[in-house]
């Protein structure tokens, strides 16, 4: 039977994530790196430490350091043009409230997925599935964003929406980078951050879950990536960030709002602006045909509410075969969505830079 692998994403630039949520560890190793890009392991544990648990009261209370060491691809500071490897030890695992329910299936999760198609599964916390997974793909986006650097491409996110709290105003590029990383739900408006905040423990005090919205931007993207038809643009976005877990959706530019509109309001018109060729609005959100445009590109990703819950829920155990009532004990967030805000982040850059380097944008060895 052929079996195709599902850890490594890219084409130029790849990543291959590693580990499980209660094994020794979870790591990455990226290949097709250029050869002497300095790096500083402060500046990929800085992007680690935005999705790090165990930060404020929404967040799970397992504490882990998520130290970051980096094993391979790297002397006196520069890449080697070799596999990069890196990661973190998982130091505050307990697997004992998993043991009480090895066989019970959890609504929301993976667990009976995984059981069909592998005919068992990994029940202590999610295994392969659980989000401890994105710690990989945040060192990995911490190094495209040095790649992008190159090229003054920065990608930052935010959370817009908690539950049924809104995000009301559109912020500016100055307001999301100065806002957004200073609230635990990383949200870029203040005092819609302390209503999120609010929300979010109103609904975990009933034992409950809630979701969100994370809008994704990326600033000074040059026209040109891409490819038509299969290997759009924006279909690899996709694929990047539905893939991160809780992502139930995802939308670019105007994206479900456009059925509502007309062509003549969806169109974004161009104008002659100092001998330049320029758009008066975006909301093709920066891709058009599945090739960006050179003004920025906006996705959205919508983020369910977390699934293990306090709240009694019916389900099955599968090795006695009856129903069930489940209520799960553990460490879990009553909402995902500020830690899925870095993972983001991380996979869009991955994904720019990626496509930078098909095009010839990046050189393959960095000067002295």
């Amino acid at each position: 039977m052929y079996k195709v692998e599902g850890s490594s994403f890219g084409r130029c630039l790849r990543m291959t994530t590693w580990g499980e949520s209660h094994q020794k560890a979870v790591g990455v190793v990226i290949d097709g790196l250029p050869s002497g890009l300095r790096l500083d392991l402060k500046e990929i544990q800085g992007e680690v430490d935005l999705r790090r648990p165990g930060q404020s009261e929404i967040s799970t209370p397992r504490m882990e350091e998520d130290r970051v060491e980096i094993l391979s691809g790297l002397f006196q500071g520069k890449t080697t043009g070799s596999p990069l490897s890196m990661l973190v030890y998982n130091r505050d695992v307990d697997s004992r409230p998993y043991e009480k329910i090895r066989d019970i299936m959890r609504p929301g999760h993976a667990d009976y997925a995984c059981r069909l198609k592998y005919g068992f599964h990994d029940y202590r916390g999610g295994g392969r599935s659980s989000g401890r997974e994105t710690v990989s793909r945040v060192m990995a986006g911490a190094v495209a964003k040095k790649l992008l650097q190159y090229l003054d491409i920065r990608v930052i996110a935010h959370t817009t929406q908690i539950a049924d709290v809104s995000l009301e105003k559109t912020p500016s590029m100055e307001e999301i980078e100065r806002n957004s990383r200073s609230n635990p739900v990383r949200c870029s408006d203040p005092g819609t951050a302390d209503l999120m905040m609010k929300r979010i423990q109103e609904i975990s005090c009933e034992g409950d879950s809630s979701g969100g919205i994370v809008d994704v931007i990326a600033w000074g993207v040059p026209p040109g990536l891409g490819d038509p038809v299969y290997n759009k643009l924006d279909a690899v976005l996709a694929k990047a960030l539905i893939s991160i877990p809780a992502v139930k959706g995802v939308e670019f530019g105007s994206g479900f709002k456009s059925p509502a509109m007309r062509g003549s309001e969806m169109n974004d018109p161009y104008r002659i602006r100092d001998g330049r060729v320029v758009f008066e609005s975006n909301n093709s959100g920066g891709i058009l045909g599945g090739i960006s445009t050179g003004m920025p590109i906006v996705a959205r990703i919508a983020v369910k509410p977390t699934s293990s819950i306090s709240v009694k829920q019916k389900t099955v155990d599968v090795e006695r075969m009856e129903e069930v009532d489940l209520v799960i004990e553990g460490r879990h967030d009553p909402n995902i969505t500020p830690r899925v805000v870095p993972v983001a982040e991380a996979m869009t850059a991955f994904v720019l830079a990626d496509c930078c380097i098909a095009e010839g944008l990046i050189p393959h060895r960095f000067p002295e």
